[in-house]
């Protein structure tokens, strides 16, 4: 187990330190883990308070949602654990008043003991509270019956309404209906990637293979409904909403809010194209998507999946959702535009003449669908290097450009400068990072370097102006353990053997090897150009990536560039 720990035992105390220390706006009971608002009134001038809490490892719930307009105390057990009868009243008796307050809990047999005793004794004292019981996982819709089924992410939005209607001075009864309706409104389910790992136990709950997801589970860390092998976001998002619209019985032409819910370990990246699929899909079958939010909302510690709650609104429903609000983690206001928006570029489209293509123009072709395929049969090669010093994006960065030259146009290919110059504007668009500007950098000087009738010699110039315009543009120079590396020694060796007299196939031959032996010289290099640079003597043993992608197009163009070279001269 590694995680950023002191003592296990100490750690939702220190959790809830660092959340209160960080948030001006709430203050820690000193002798139990509720966090509750700073500057409440004396009790008797107090509204309505909304309480909520549960085990901890769901961070930013629930402290994160204390503050104006959500939560007036939220109340932390152990990792996944419900919190003590003791600590549910300490926190009823620091935030509420003879106006009484609305318990939120999510539907697991702990926390409705707990926090359902906790609501007796404060009534005894004279407190009156209400429990509200969020069940919101579809899941276990063929399962259990529907009171049965547990709280998850919906709960979120349950606060949200409930904060707001006490804001705005509502009753109990009246706060704890709206707070119920919204609980009736939310529909949710799960999917993990993997398990996560309770401090206290030290290894992860479950084990997944490669190709495995587990399907409808819930936040504390156990197994889903149904174990299913992993497919694309898409497919996995339409699962998720296909169960819970059917239990909804949404149809076409309703409301709804979305919420995109993160476990922990799951990035922003993908967290917005789960975002982006159930947006889709939601439009697809006539849904009116008022409001949506995506992030970590309702996590599981570190676990790597992600919930889609939906909820069914209304006017009522969505001003409670808009009202403002001082939670710090409250992800803003949800507001979208019914559809995608898109704006065209302003860059101007020229008509170009379709034009025969020159003999010079059908070699380049010809070498630039050959090195294409060589860089595709490549990839994995080429990700497995640039990982092991890099950021691993240089094979689909490569085919990527591949399938950008494929892409070009009859026109393109015309005349062999024309081709040179088209090929690094696909290049330019095609492969981000640091290998798109040097191609297209490259073959934009080569392009200028070279007649329409090139010889030999010529084609030599070509690449030596292209390889000089690497080194101009990103600084480095042969040892840099850089891709110039390759290409440096590839244009010298081509030059030489022209010099000497050899058939260009021959010439071509010797520029091949040269390269070869220079990509491979780069495993003894110290990199001091690049993210490899940051690593130092750990990337010694593994030869550059850059430079081994420049030996396989290289080789790609050895037999038609240097044998129509050799027929024409």
């Amino acid at each position: 187990m590694k995680k950023f720990l002191n003592d296990p035992r100490r750690v939702v105390r220190e959790m809830l330190e660092g959340e209160v220390d960080l948030h001006p706006g709430q203050a820690l009971l000193r002798d139990e883990d509720v966090v509750v608002r700073v500057g409440l009134p004396e009790p008797a001038a107090r509204g309505v308070a909304v309480l909520s809490g549960g085990g901890s490892g769901h961070e930013p719930a629930h402290a994160g949602y204390v503050g104006a307009g959500m939560l007036h105390a939220a109340v932390a057990g152990d990792v996944f654990t419900s919190p003590g009868v003791d600590a549910v009243l300490a926190a009823i008796r620091a935030a509420a008043g003879p106006a009484g307050a609305v318990l939120i809990v999510k539907n697991y047999t702990g926390d409705r003991l707990n926090f359902g005793l906790a609501a007796e004794l404060a009534r005894a004292e004279g407190i009156p509270a209400e429990v509200v019981v969020v069940a919101d996982d579809v899941a276990l819709r063929d399962t259990v019956e529907p009171a049965r089924r547990r709280g998850i992410a919906g709960t979120v939005l349950v606060h949200k309404v409930a904060g707001a209607a006490a804001a705005a001075g509502l009753p109990l009864e009246a706060v704890a209906a709206e707070a119920r309706a919204a609980a009736a409104a939310v529909g949710s389910m799960g999917v993990a990637l993997g398990a996560c790992t309770v401090p206290a136990a030290g290894r992860p709950a479950f084990s997944l293979g490669e190709q495995e997801v587990e399907l409808g589970l819930g936040i504390h860390g156990e197994q889903g409904v149904r174990r299913v092998s992993l497919r694309p976001a898409d497919a996995l998002v339409q699962e998720m909403l296909d169960t819970i619209l059917a239990d909804a019985v949404l149809r076409g032409g309703e409301r709804v809010a979305l919420l995109v819910n993160g476990l922990g370990g799951t990035p922003p990246m993908e967290l917005a194209l789960v975002a982006r699929s159930a947006l889709a899909l939601l439009r697809a079958r006539g849904l009116v998507v008022k409001r949506a939010w995506c992030g970590n909302l309702l996590t599981a510690l570190e676990m790597p999946g992600a919930s889609l709650t939906v909820m069914r609104v209304d006017d009522g429903m969505l001003a409670r959702l808009d009202a403002p609000t001082e939670a710090p983690a409250w992800p803003g206001s949800g507001r979208i535009t019914p559809t995608r928006q898109l704006v065209g570029t302003a860059a101007a489209q020229v008509a170009e003449a379709v034009r025969p293509a020159t003999p010079a123009g059908e070699v380049v072709r010809r070498a630039a669908l050959a090195a294409a395929t060589a860089l595709e049969g490549a990839e994995a090669r080429l990700t497995a290097l640039d990982s092991a010093a890099g950021d691993g994006d240089l094979g689909i960065s490569m085919s990527r450009g591949a399938a950008a030259l494929r892409a070009l146009p009859g026109s393109a290919w015309a005349e062999a400068p024309t081709a040179l110059a088209r090929m690094g504007e696909a290049l330019r668009r095609a492969i981000a990072g640091s290998s798109g500007p040097f191609y297209a950098t490259a073959l934009l000087r080569a392009a200028r370097a070279l007649p329409a009738a090139p010889s030999p010699a010529d084609w030599s110039a070509a690449l030596a102006a292209g390889v000089d315009a690497i080194a101009e543009l990103g600084g480095a120079k042969p040892g840099d353990r850089t891709m110039l590396d390759a290409l440096h020694a590839a244009a010298e060796a081509f030059a030489q053997a022209l010099a000497a007299g050899q058939a260009p196939t021959s010439a071509w031959e010797e520029a091949v090897q040269a390269a070869r032996a220079g990509a491979e010289a780069t495993a003894s290099m110290r990199p001091r150009l690049g993210r490899a640079s940051y690593l130092g003597d750990r990337a010694l043993g593994t030869p550059d990536a850059g430079a081994a992608a420049a030996v396989v197009w290289l080789e790609a163009l050895a037999p038609d560039q240097a044998r129509d070279a050799e027929t024409r001269e």
